[in-house]
């Protein structure tokens, strides 16, 4: 896959007392591009909700480069950045660039995996796997292990 991105719809909602995008915002648009990757890979919170399994974040972070505006035309991406092999651990990154040429922001999140009957770190099943393994990959895109988190 060489590339997964879509378009978000600013809302009058999303502006903050500045008549800009609010921090909180660029979150949100990184949580809907994931979410809709992985429902449209068959990865759906029906299909986690019956394993068990849903994804979680140790670290979410956001560098601003450039203002958005109502008026703005924005897409957001996402790339893999750094995995364990099986999945279990994960490092993504999402561009947000405005008027299809202005890269507006940078989210990095680091995640894994959590069984949500015993509230503890899993390994995702074969299944899960394969979704993120369609993830496109970042240029600089690394395996880890876990002694290396």
């Amino acid at each position: 896959m060489s590339g997964y991105s879509k378009p978000v719809e600013i809302r009058w909602s999303d502006m903050d007392p500045n008549f800009h995008l609010r921090h909180s915002a660029y979150y949100d648009f990184g949580a809907y591009l994931r979410v809709s990757f992985m429902n449209e890979h068959g990865l759906t919170p029906f299909v986690m909700q019956d394993q068990h399994i849903g994804p979680i974040l140790f670290r979410e972070e956001c560098v601003f480069k450039r203002e958005i505006h109502f008026s703005d035309t924005v897409t957001i991406n996402v790339q893999l950045v750094k995995s364990t092999h099986d999945m279990s651990r994960w490092t993504m990154v999402h561009e947000i660039w405005k008027n299809g040429n202005t890269l507006s922001a940078i989210i990095t999140i680091d995640g894994a995996w959590l069984d949500t009957v015993t509230r503890k770190l899993a390994v995702p099943p074969e299944s899960f796997r394969k979704v993120f393994e369609d993830l496109p990959r970042a240029p600089h895109f690394a395996w880890i292990d876990k002694t290396n988190l």
